[in-house]
């Protein structure tokens, strides 16, 4: 939306800005899932944060993870309820009908937005404040990743099979095989800690598989993997990812075992920042971008 009527409302119910280094520190995450977040976002794959309750810290680790954005990336964040996709060349091929009080779907403006570098970002996926995207907008945005679009948002899910079951229910109605692009889900909660304090993590992380074709043209669905999980509020996260690390290699150009070693590296150096206590969000995001220069020809940080 270049055109954002709802500015202020956003603004007022945006949360306060945290850096994934001291969501790290916090105990929200850990820095091995966020390194194969970094890798992730960093290709641009799509991202959903879902927690049922309100300030379970969605918005907040949503925000914090799209820090991995490339500097290539084009961020456009969704209008919520006064969205027309003007700017989205292919909106109408992807089923965005245009209804008459917001106008036709016009040209995309002169400098378009690609595939190759664009990033859609909903604030939340619901219907509870005009600022948030639901409805065929929702379906629109969730489409958009199966031509290469780079998609985040939010939405009300304490489970990812409730993440499914909102999206494909009711006005957003999308199919099995559409529900397969969302990419990177995570799982958010809140609770009260041992002295009252509110304690949000991370319970769960997901990789949804996108349907493909094997050598033979066969069409193949695979259920979606967890990557890591916690059994307690207070327990580390138990990883996963080893067991599809192929599959993410595969999907970003790359080896396994170099993709695997860049996660290890890029884990080092996020929790080298906790360590020392560099946690504001401009220094992390000086520190990111500082480690993509250092990166190696095959992604490696030295």
């Amino acid at each position: 939306m270049i055109d954002d009527p709802f500015a202020s409302l956003r603004a007022a119910a945006a949360p306060p800005r945290r850096s994934i280094v001291e969501l790290i520190a916090d105990g929200v995450l850990d820095a091995e899932l966020a390194g194969l977040a970094w890798l992730l976002v960093e290709a641009r794959l799509p991202l959903i944060v879902g927690g049922l309750q309100q300030g379970a810290g969605k918005t907040t680790v949503l925000e914090a993870l799209l820090d991995f954005l490339p500097s290539t990336a084009r961020r456009i964040d969704l209008g919520g309820a006064a969205e027309t996709f003007t700017w989205l060349p292919e909106a109408e091929a992807l089923g965005w009908q245009p209804t008459p009080d917001r106008g036709p779907t016009g040209p995309a403006p002169a400098i378009p937005v690609a595939p190759a570098t664009g990033y859609l970002v909903a604030a939340e996926l619901s219907e509870h404040l005009p600022i948030y995207t639901w409805g065929r907008a929702a379906r629109t945005l969730i489409r958009a990743a199966s031509l290469g679009y780079g998609v985040g948002a939010t939405l009300h899910a304490d489970r990812l099979e409730e993440v499914h079951d909102l999206l494909r229910d009711g006005p957003v109605g999308l199919n099995d095989d559409e529900l397969s692009y969302l990419g990177l889900v995570l799982i958010v909660r809140a609770d009260r800690g041992p002295r009252g304090h509110v304690r949000r993590r991370v319970v769960a992380a997901h990789y949804a598989r996108p349907v493909s074709r094997d050598e033979h043209g066969h069409t193949q669905r695979l259920p979606p993997a967890v990557l890591a999980s916690r059994s307690a509020p207070d327990a580390a996260l138990d990883h996963f990812e080893w067991g599809v690390m192929p599959e993410l290699a595969i999907r970003l150009g790359r080896k396994a075992g170099d993709l695997e070693a860049d996660q290890a590296e890029r884990a080092a150096v996020l929790s080298r920042l906790a360590e020392n206590d560099v946690l504001d969000a401009d220094s992390v995001r000086q520190a990111i971008r500082v480690a993509r220069v250092h990166a190696g020809s095959e992604g490696k940080l030295h």
